[in-house]
């Protein structure tokens, strides 16, 4: 049997339930150990607030999942959950959202508070704010303007009525504005909620499976990626996450960051020539990646884009858009106790299956269960902060920026709760 993807057995988390959300009253149905005449019918509600719901968008996804399970360890697993309203932003004309809910036996509601309960008030146990894919705005940072802020409001209004909260977790960055994303934090901890924000790269398999331990000695890392579709930030968020979840385990933990800096074209280039971000690195990265094109990197690559990140401790980070040269994510660390660099891909398989998603919704699960998220909101916070920035870099001729919001500090995860083993079905 693979490892599992935390330190948290099959058995602790469907038995763990959550006090926090049915009093020690969770039933975990597809575990006959759990089911006796004395336990609770009743298993844990879950709202899903969408901007969208079709194929391949990330409802489609993550909802999706807690409807018709997934794989784990090879198997299929059912989430102990049940997926009872949903809330879909706009309807285009692929809309899945109507024939999933009849088939389903989910209600497919007009509004946000009508998706939480209603006129019966807040009588759900978790939501999913997954406003990811849809038609919206784009600023003139080239941010697209998703109302994660807006539609989390909303939510929190309908907790306000009922004096209560239950878990929230928001797909992807908090919100495209830093400061948007820290009042969501701020909300949560003043209202004693559980918030869990991010995607599935933190979580998703690792090849090789390396765990850095808490308090390794970086001196440095680089993140190459390659996506190329339109919109700068849907992906660097993706890389700073990437570049976040390994830094994190440094000597001292997360102390915060001084400045990011967007680079392109031929500043690229010339950074890693004066040392700004290491050409190793970059080629341990690279190793890593089954999509590896042949061919040296500077004559492949048309319009590379970077984002280096000065961490407050000294700590180096570079993020390296290379379209041309990978469509993986990987990275390369220095550690100053060992001669070589550390390096490994973020597998992502591919869609329609996307099951990089798989990771995700397990961790969603676990963090729905106990009302504690797996890994810090500050995280998420401080990627957010960072993507945003980046793109005020882009904007304004690639100038340092330095922000106090950026100065973020909290303690990483013992165990990062990424998949390891296989990421097929058992045969």
């Amino acid at each position: 049997m693979p490892a599992t993807p935390s330190s948290l057995t099959r058995r602790d988390f469907l038995g763990a339930s959550s006090a926090a959300l049915l009093g020690g009253t969770l039933l975990a149905a597809d575990d006959p150990a759990t089911k006796s005449p004395t336990t609770a019918a009743r298993r844990p509600r879950v709202a899903a607030i969408n901007s969208i719901y079709r194929l391949r968008s990330h409802a489609y996804h993550i909802a999706g999942r807690f409807i018709h399970g997934y794989t784990r360890n090879g198997f299929h697993h059912q989430p102990p959950f049940d997926l009872v309203r949903m809330w879909d932003h706009q309807q285009p004309e692929n809309d899945l959202g109507p024939q999933v809910c009849k088939a389903h036996n989910i209600e497919l509601t007009t509004s946000i508070p009508e998706a939480l309960g209603g006129k019966n008030g807040l009588d759900v146990d978790a939501v999913l704010l997954i406003i990811e894919h849809g038609d919206y705005p784009v600023n003139d940072r080239g941010q697209v303007l998703y109302p994660r802020y807006e539609f989390f409001e909303q939510i929190v209004d309908v907790f306000k009525k009922a004096g209560r909260g239950v878990p929230i977790f928001v797909d992807k960055h908090l919100s495209y504005d830093h400061r948007l994303a820290a009042k969501m934090v701020a909300t949560a901890r003043e209202m004693k909620f559980g918030l869990m924000a991010g995607s599935s790269l933190p979580v998703t398999w690792r090849r090789p499976e390396i765990e850095p331990p808490l308090g390794t000695k970086f001196d440095e890392a680089v993140v190459c990626f390659g996506f190329d579709r339109g919109t700068v930030e849907i992906y660097l968020f993706h890389a700073l996450e990437v570049l976040q979840c390994m830094l994190e385990r440094r000597a001292g933990g997360e102390t915060g960051v001084k400045s990011v800096q967007f680079l392109q074209g031929g500043a690229v280039w010339k950074a890693g020539d004066e040392g700004r971000w290491s050409w190793r690195l970059l080629d341990a990265a690279l190793s890593r990646c089954p999509s590896h094109n042949t061919g040296p990197v500077r004559e492949n690559v048309l319009q590379p884009q970077a984002v280096l990140v000065e961490y407050l401790d000294g700590t180096r980070g570079a993020v390296l858009n290379l379209v041309e040269q990978t469509s993986e994510f990987a990275i390369g660390a220095k550690v100053a106790d060992r001669a070589e660099p550390v390096s490994s891909c973020f597998y992502l398989p591919a869609p329609p299956g996307a099951r990089f998603f798989d990771p995700l919704t397990y961790n969603i699960e676990k963090f729905f269960a106990s009302g504690v998220a797996p890994y810090p909101v500050e995280r998420t916070l401080l990627t957010s902060t960072m993507t945003d920035l980046a793109m005020q870099s882009l904007k304004e001729g690639s100038k340092v920026v330095i922000n106090p919001a950026l100065e973020i500090k909290y303690a990483a995860p013992a165990d990062s709760g990424f998949f390891r083993g296989p990421y097929v079905d058992a045969g």
